[in-house]
Protein backbone atom coordinates (compact mmCIF):
# COMPACT_ATOMS: atom_id res chain seq x y z
CA UNK A 1 0.00 0.00 0.00
CA UNK A 2 1.31 3.45 -0.93
CA UNK A 3 2.16 5.57 2.12
CA UNK A 4 0.04 8.65 2.83
CA UNK A 5 1.45 11.80 1.21
CA UNK A 6 -0.40 14.31 3.37
CA UNK A 7 -0.46 15.03 7.08
CA UNK A 8 -4.21 14.38 7.07
CA UNK A 9 -3.54 10.91 5.66
CA UNK A 10 -1.04 10.22 8.43
CA UNK A 11 -3.57 11.34 11.03
CA UNK A 12 -6.12 8.92 9.56
CA UNK A 13 -3.61 6.08 9.73
CA UNK A 14 -2.70 6.91 13.33
CA UNK A 15 -6.39 7.23 14.24
CA UNK A 16 -6.95 3.70 12.96
CA UNK A 17 -4.39 2.52 15.52
CA UNK A 18 -6.05 4.51 18.31
CA UNK A 19 -8.91 2.04 18.71
CA UNK A 20 -9.32 -0.93 21.01
CA UNK A 21 -6.41 -2.06 23.20
CA UNK A 22 -3.45 0.29 23.54
CA UNK A 23 -1.06 0.37 20.62
CA UNK A 24 2.38 1.90 20.16
CA UNK A 25 3.38 3.92 17.10
CA UNK A 26 7.03 4.77 16.55
CA UNK A 27 8.45 7.62 14.48
CA UNK A 28 12.12 7.07 13.67
CA UNK A 29 14.67 9.05 11.72
CA UNK A 30 18.08 10.67 11.82
CA UNK A 31 18.97 13.60 14.10
CA UNK A 32 17.21 16.74 12.85
CA UNK A 33 14.72 14.88 10.65
CA UNK A 34 11.71 16.50 12.34
CA UNK A 35 10.50 13.50 14.36
CA UNK A 36 9.53 15.49 17.45
CA UNK A 37 7.56 18.01 15.40
CA UNK A 38 5.65 15.37 13.46
CA UNK A 39 4.93 13.33 16.60
CA UNK A 40 3.65 16.38 18.48
CA UNK A 41 1.41 17.38 15.56
CA UNK A 42 -0.05 13.88 15.35
CA UNK A 43 -0.79 13.74 19.08
CA UNK A 44 -2.42 17.18 18.96
CA UNK A 45 -4.55 16.18 15.96
CA UNK A 46 -5.73 13.04 17.73
CA UNK A 47 -7.14 15.26 20.49
CA UNK A 48 -6.81 13.16 23.63
CA UNK A 49 -6.60 9.76 21.93
CA UNK A 50 -2.78 9.70 21.97
CA UNK A 51 0.14 10.53 24.25
CA UNK A 52 3.71 11.39 23.28
CA UNK A 53 6.71 9.66 24.85
CA UNK A 54 10.20 10.47 23.54
CA UNK A 55 13.19 8.15 23.40
CA UNK A 56 15.41 11.09 24.43
CA UNK A 57 14.10 10.85 27.98
CA UNK A 58 16.45 7.87 28.26
CA UNK A 59 19.64 9.83 27.62
CA UNK A 60 22.18 8.97 30.30
CA UNK A 61 22.75 11.88 32.70
CA UNK A 62 25.66 14.16 31.84
CA UNK A 63 27.61 13.13 34.94
CA UNK A 64 27.29 9.47 33.96
CA UNK A 65 28.37 10.19 30.38
CA UNK A 66 31.44 11.94 31.74
CA UNK A 67 32.19 9.05 34.10
CA UNK A 68 31.98 6.63 31.18
CA UNK A 69 34.04 8.85 28.87
CA UNK A 70 31.15 9.22 26.40
CA UNK A 71 30.19 12.88 26.88
CA UNK A 72 31.85 13.93 23.63
CA UNK A 73 29.58 11.68 21.58
CA UNK A 74 26.28 12.28 23.34
CA UNK A 75 23.51 10.98 21.10
CA UNK A 76 25.26 7.77 20.04
CA UNK A 77 23.36 4.53 20.80
CA UNK A 78 25.44 3.69 23.88
CA UNK A 79 24.67 7.07 25.49
CA UNK A 80 21.07 5.96 26.15
CA UNK A 81 19.48 3.47 28.52
CA UNK A 82 18.02 1.34 25.73
CA UNK A 83 16.88 -1.41 28.10
CA UNK A 84 15.09 1.11 30.30
CA UNK A 85 13.31 2.51 27.24
CA UNK A 86 12.19 -0.97 26.19
CA UNK A 87 10.97 -1.66 29.73
CA UNK A 88 8.86 1.50 29.67
CA UNK A 89 7.33 0.63 26.30
CA UNK A 90 6.50 -2.85 27.61
CA UNK A 91 4.86 -1.32 30.67
CA UNK A 92 2.91 1.16 28.53
CA UNK A 93 1.55 -1.76 26.53
CA UNK A 94 0.59 -4.04 29.43
CA UNK A 95 0.17 -2.04 32.64
CA UNK A 96 -3.22 -1.73 34.32
CA UNK A 97 -2.02 1.26 36.38
CA UNK A 98 -4.15 4.39 36.20
CA UNK A 99 -1.11 6.40 35.07
CA UNK A 100 2.33 5.41 33.80
CA UNK A 101 4.95 8.15 34.07
CA UNK A 102 7.62 8.58 31.41
CA UNK A 103 10.74 10.77 31.43
CA UNK A 104 11.44 13.64 29.08
CA UNK A 105 14.64 15.26 27.83
CA UNK A 106 15.05 18.98 28.54
CA UNK A 107 17.26 20.58 25.91
CA UNK A 108 17.66 23.73 27.99
CA UNK A 109 19.24 21.60 30.72
CA UNK A 110 20.75 18.92 28.46
CA UNK A 111 19.42 16.38 30.98
CA UNK A 112 16.59 13.83 31.22
CA UNK A 113 13.86 14.53 33.80
CA UNK A 114 12.15 11.52 35.40
CA UNK A 115 8.36 11.13 35.72
CA UNK A 116 7.64 14.24 33.63
CA UNK A 117 5.10 12.78 31.18
CA UNK A 118 1.89 11.19 32.53
CA UNK A 119 0.23 8.60 30.28
CA UNK A 120 -3.29 7.81 31.55
CA UNK A 121 -4.56 4.25 31.17
CA UNK A 122 -7.47 5.33 28.96
CA UNK A 123 -5.28 6.74 26.18
CA UNK A 124 -5.41 4.17 23.35
CA UNK A 125 -2.29 5.19 21.41
CA UNK A 126 1.24 6.05 22.52
CA UNK A 127 3.36 7.84 19.92
CA UNK A 128 7.07 7.48 20.61
CA UNK A 129 9.84 9.06 18.58
CA UNK A 130 13.60 8.77 18.43
CA UNK A 131 16.66 7.91 16.36
CA UNK A 132 17.11 4.26 17.25
CA UNK A 133 13.62 2.74 17.30
CA UNK A 134 14.54 0.41 14.43
CA UNK A 135 18.19 0.02 15.39
CA UNK A 136 17.36 -1.62 18.74
CA UNK A 137 15.49 -4.93 18.09
CA UNK A 138 14.14 -5.03 21.66
CA UNK A 139 12.42 -1.68 21.01
CA UNK A 140 11.28 -2.36 17.44
CA UNK A 141 9.60 -5.61 18.51
CA UNK A 142 7.36 -3.70 20.95
CA UNK A 143 5.96 -1.26 18.36
CA UNK A 144 2.83 -1.91 16.31
CA UNK A 145 4.05 0.35 13.50
CA UNK A 146 7.18 2.38 12.84
CA UNK A 147 7.32 5.28 10.40
CA UNK A 148 10.72 6.46 9.19
CA UNK A 149 11.04 10.17 8.42
CA UNK A 150 13.58 10.53 5.59
CA UNK A 151 14.15 14.29 5.44
CA UNK A 152 16.40 15.97 2.86
CA UNK A 153 19.94 15.80 4.25
CA UNK A 154 20.76 19.46 3.68
CA UNK A 155 17.62 20.62 5.47
CA UNK A 156 18.22 18.16 8.29
CA UNK A 157 21.82 19.31 8.80
CA UNK A 158 20.80 22.98 8.70
CA UNK A 159 18.22 22.31 11.42
CA UNK A 160 20.79 20.54 13.57
CA UNK A 161 23.31 23.34 13.21
CA UNK A 162 20.70 25.93 14.19
CA UNK A 163 19.56 23.82 17.14
CA UNK A 164 23.11 23.68 18.48
CA UNK A 165 23.46 27.44 18.05
CA UNK A 166 20.12 28.08 19.78
CA UNK A 167 21.30 26.14 22.81
CA UNK A 168 24.51 28.06 23.28
CA UNK A 169 27.18 26.49 21.09
CA UNK A 170 29.52 28.72 19.13
CA UNK A 171 29.39 28.50 15.31
CA UNK A 172 32.52 26.35 15.37
CA UNK A 173 31.16 24.04 18.05
CA UNK A 174 27.79 23.75 16.29
CA UNK A 175 29.43 22.86 12.98
CA UNK A 176 31.76 20.32 14.60
CA UNK A 177 28.80 18.65 16.36
CA UNK A 178 26.68 18.60 13.19
CA UNK A 179 29.47 17.24 10.99
CA UNK A 180 30.85 14.87 13.63
CA UNK A 181 28.86 12.50 15.83
CA UNK A 182 25.51 13.77 14.56
CA UNK A 183 26.44 12.71 11.04
CA UNK A 184 27.85 9.35 12.14
CA UNK A 185 24.64 8.67 14.04
CA UNK A 186 22.57 9.74 11.03
CA UNK A 187 24.29 7.16 8.82
CA UNK A 188 23.68 4.47 11.43
CA UNK A 189 19.99 5.40 11.66
CA UNK A 190 19.59 5.49 7.86
CA UNK A 191 20.71 1.87 7.66
CA UNK A 192 17.58 0.82 9.59
CA UNK A 193 15.06 2.59 7.34
CA UNK A 194 14.26 -0.53 5.31
CA UNK A 195 12.68 -2.11 8.40
CA UNK A 196 10.03 0.63 8.72
CA UNK A 197 6.34 0.13 7.90
CA UNK A 198 6.30 3.51 6.16
CA UNK A 199 9.12 5.67 4.80
CA UNK A 200 8.01 9.30 4.66
CA UNK A 201 10.03 11.48 2.28
CA UNK A 202 7.79 14.50 1.88
CA UNK A 203 4.62 15.36 3.76
CA UNK A 204 2.27 17.87 2.20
Amino acid sequence: MEPPRTFAGLVDRAAALATGPRRLLGIAGAPGAGKSTLAARLVAALDGRAALVGMDGFHLAQAELERLGRAGRKGAPDTFDADGYADLLRRLRTSADEVVYAPEFRRDLEEPIACAVPVPRGVPLVVTEGNYLLHWPAVADLLDEVWFLATDDRLRRDRLYQRHRDFGRTPEQARAKTDGWDERNARLVAASASRADLVLRKIQ
